[in-house]
């Protein structure tokens, strides 16, 4: 085996688990961050039936169930990012919600506030890229459990 061949083979574990430290700290803050504001400003309140939760589903027209569903994925969100094997799983699936809320500020609500789910989008986004190795794992595993 050559030295290439070598560094070729180890490079892709060397990016995902320690090559990257300090952004992977910086990610980990922004995840921290964002779970809490995910699953306590968010989730909770739609959950609790807020008035302002309520008003806002009533706005956009779908009824109130798309409120819990919307809290569900939110607090499923919030938990997947703080658990590393899960994170970026959760980060890629909260990409998608993300989308769908600024579509939603755009088109339904207020869109100057489309700029909040815009920018946890792109920090999902760097989540799930910088774990898609880990991601890879648990989807592999998966697959080997329902025997494909």
């Amino acid at each position: 085996m050559t030295a290439a061949h070598t560094l070729t083979a180890t490079a892709p574990a060397a990016a995902s688990s320690g090559g990257r430290p300090v952004l992977r700290k910086v990610l980990w803050g922004l995840q921290i961050f964002l779970a809490a504001f995910l699953f306590f400003a968010s989730a909770l309140p739609k959950f609790a039936g807020q008035a302002e939760a309520v008003k806002t589903f009533t706005e956009i027209g779908w009824g109130q169930w798309l409120r819990y569903a919307t809290g569900a994925v939110e607090a499923a969100g919030a938990v997947g990012l703080v658990v590393p094997r899960l994170a970026g799983l959760a980060a890629a699936g909260l990409v998608a919600l993300m989308g769908g809320a600024v579509l939603t500020q755009l088109l339904v609500l207020e869109p100057v506030w489309s700029l909040l789910p815009a920018g946890g989008a792109v920090v999902f986004a760097a989540v799930a890229r910088d774990r898609r190795a880990e991601s890879r794992r648990v989807l592999r595993s998966l697959g080997r459990a329902l025997g494909r």
